[in-house]
């Protein structure tokens, strides 16, 4: 455990070397278009808007809680869409492939591998920043009100940074040695979405009814990530402290263990990759 509080000490020696890589790695995602930068507000844009017209009016409009307004619906999904699919999802799949990508670059370096990680984790969480505004915007515009409670944003935001910074150091560590996980993970990934309540409200009578699914839904950390967003933003309600207290702890556990195995497979990845 002192040996990781060590390590993690170090990494604030190379602050301004991962601000350099997630730079260079924002500039690269958009390199040769024409618009640059502005794809990273226009692509949530064009997915609110597609899913405003296909699932608003039709997946909407079949769910009790959406009946009489079905294009809050896609207020509602975007509220765990964009957390999920812009930085969750493509920050876990990206480490998982990140350090053989780097191999080359991992053989050179005279710095902690780990900064790798952390800069796939960092800069998918600034294009979700970028498409946060976009959600908000929305807000108003699909029939929502603004809350105070929409201030406890930040603290949604820390509790899924800190779980997917843990996910991605283990199976960016893993992948090395398994490289099936990352294969496996696409469909992992999948089936996790569609585990935790995004496309669907969790107050759907199938998960109250039934006590096993409600369980397990419930065991998601993902669940109570995705419930503080719609409840700061969505339903203008206040998050729910202990259970996503729960979830912080859970990321903390998660981040200790995923760097602690990062750390024990460090010194082969040169060999690996």
């Amino acid at each position: 455990m002192l040996r990781l509080l060590n390590r993690s000490k170090e990494l604030y020696k190379y602050r301004v070397l991962i601000q350099t890589l997630v730079s260079r790695e924002l500039k690269a995602r958009y390199r040769g278009t024409i618009l640059g930068f502005l794809w990273s507000f226009l692509n949530p844009l064009l997915l609110l808007l597609v899913y405003t017209v296909v699932f608003g009016f039709i997946l909407g409009a079949r769910l009790p809680e959406f009946n009489e307004s079905p294009k809050l619906y896609a207020l509602f999904l975007f509220c765990g869409l964009l957390p999920w699919q812009v930085w969750f999802a493509a920050a876990v799949l990206e480490s998982s492939n990140v350090l053989l990508i780097q191999g080359n670059l991992i053989k050179k370096m005279l710095v902690p591998t780990e900064i790798l990680p952390i800069v796939v984790v960092i800069s998918n969480f600034i294009h979700f920043l970028f498409g946060l505004p976009i959600l908000l915007i929305f807000v108003p515009i699909l029939g929502k009100a603004y809350t105070p409670y929409l201030l406890f944003l930040p603290v949604v935001i820390l509790v899924q940074f800190v779980f997917t910074l843990g996910i991605s150091f283990l199976v960016s560590a893993l992948t090395v040695h398994f490289r099936d996980i990352k294969d496996i993970l696409v469909n992992l990934i999948t089936l996790w979405f569609f585990s935790t309540p995004i496309i669907y409200p969790l107050t759907l009578p199938v998960i109250q009814n039934n006590k096993i699914v409600h369980t397990l839904v419930q065991l998601n950390p993902m669940t109570h990530i995705m419930w503080g967003y719609q409840n700061c933003i969505f339903y203008g309600e206040l998050i729910r402290w202990k259970r996503l207290g729960v979830t912080f702890l859970v990321g903390l556990v998660l981040l200790i263990f995923g760097y602690y195995i990062f750390d024990k497979l460090r010194d082969s990845f040169p060999e690996e990759v």
